[in-house]
């Protein structure tokens, strides 16, 4: 996480992946964040850390790899940045509900910042709150539109998961 006063530095590269176009923004303390991209530019970056997470995302989507290991410097509160960190916790191929997030953070009644901490969640895929799902089963919220949180649960479980539309 990045130190308040720090100015940043911001490079980004863009990457085309199965699920969509990615925008990856770093700074050169790590990944700021992870953005599903209707544009696309071609562009190259120096940043050593941006070509590693193109690296990892390369190994992820053609399924030799299912946990990332990135550094982060991301922008948040404390309890975001707390729920960003549980969120990492959840095997991939696995899904846990609102309630059980917020279980895991110690207490119910968080359920409904829990959920907006992960809806803001800056880092797409590689912190995955595409896991997350509602107590009944059903895929609810997320940023990049439920059909491709709908893709990746079944790209990662290797399983058709029920048909939205």
């Amino acid at each position: 996480m990045s130190q308040p006063g720090k100015e940043l530095l911001l490079e980004s590269v863009c990457y085309r992946s199965p699920a969509g176009n990615l925008k990856i923004t770093a700074s050169g303390s790590g990944i700021t964040s992870v953005q599903f991209a209707d544009d696309f530019e071609e562009a190259g970056s120096a940043y050593p850390l941006l070509k590693e997470c193109v690296r990892q995302l390369d190994e992820y989507f053609s399924g030799k790899r299912n946990f990332f290991s990135l550094d982060f410097d991301m922008q948040g509160t404390d309890f975001q940045k707390k729920v960003w960190m549980e969120l990492l916790k959840i095997p991939f191929g696995k899904t846990i509900s609102y309630l059980e997030l917020a279980r895991r953070l110690g207490d119910e009644k968080v359920i409904r910042a829990a959920g907006s901490a992960n809806g803001k969640n800056p880092v797409a895929i590689i912190i995955p709150c595409h896991r997350v799902i509602g107590s009944n089963g059903d895929l609810v919220g997320y940023a990049g539109g439920l059909q491709r949180k709908q893709w990746l649960l079944e790209f990662e479980s290797g399983m058709q998961q029920a048909k939205l539309f």
